[in-house]
């Protein structure tokens, strides 16, 4: 996998996450701690993002 397919497939995973999050944050019953899991993971792709375009 080339690294800008890489990058896109983590710039589509990181939009996924950012939607999963709003949705979860508009459901009423939804977990707090799931939220926050989902907010960590989002934080790491986008930091793997940058951290690849910057060596790219």
């Amino acid at each position: 996998m080339s690294l800008s397919s890489h990058l896109e497939e983590l710039k589509k995973k990181h939009s996924a996450l950012s939607d999963a999050v709003e949705v979860a944050q508009r459901a009423p019953g939804a977990s707090d701690f799931e939220i926050a899991e989902m907010k960590k993971q989002k934080l790491r792709l986008k930091e793997e993002i940058t951290r690849l375009s910057v060596s790219a």
